[in-house]
């Protein structure tokens, strides 16, 4: 058996403690430090169909500011997109956020708008749509675009653009 002098164990729980105190205010310090670096994270937009799912911040906007037509034209461009295998007998639910549905929003198809503007969180529309040339489907592959707008009902300013690629599963 070991002999501490009288009150030594409570000095290294108090120490012991001391530490963790100590490596706790740090972590929690370094990471606020992180946060502090990066941008608030836009709303997400996501699409499912059947068991499948992608989400998405925003290609463009998403901060509730107004965008300008030519910076629209080169989100719709853009080819650092998610994508999404649609068969064409599913159904494609298209899922907002809150924030982006108390601002109104539409549905685009290669840039066309497929949906009138929505305050829903919500909506859902056949597969085959986005492989038909009736609706400006070109190929197995389709662009389909989130439009927010700023609140007001047609005719709006867009806010923000969510942009996804729809791929044929035959």
């Amino acid at each position: 058996m070991t002999s501490m002098p009288r009150g030594g164990a409570a000095n290294v729980r108090a120490a012991v403690r001391r530490r963790r105190a100590v490596a706790a205010a740090g972590a929690v310090s370094a990471g606020l430090l992180v946060l502090s670096a990066c941008d608030k994270p836009t709303p997400l937009s996501t699409i499912t169909v059947g068991r499948s799912s992608v989400s998405s911040e925003a290609t463009c906007g998403g901060e509730g500011k107004s965008l300008q037509t030519a910076d629209l034209a080169k989100c719709l461009k853009d080819k650092d997109i998610k994508s999404i295998k649609v068969d064409p007998d599913d159904t494609v639910r298209f899922g907002v956020d809150p924030k982006i549905a108390d601002k109104r929003w539409t549905i685009l198809m290669n840039g066309q708008p497929l949906t009138e503007d929505s305050n829903k969180t919500y909506r859902t529309i056949p597969g085959s749509v986005f492989f038909n040339a009736q609706y400006g489907a070109q190929g197995n592959s389709t662009l389909v675009s989130i439009k927010a707008g700023d609140g007001k009902k047609s005719g709006s300013t867009v806010t923000g653009l969510w942009s996804f690629k729809l791929k044929k599963n035959d």
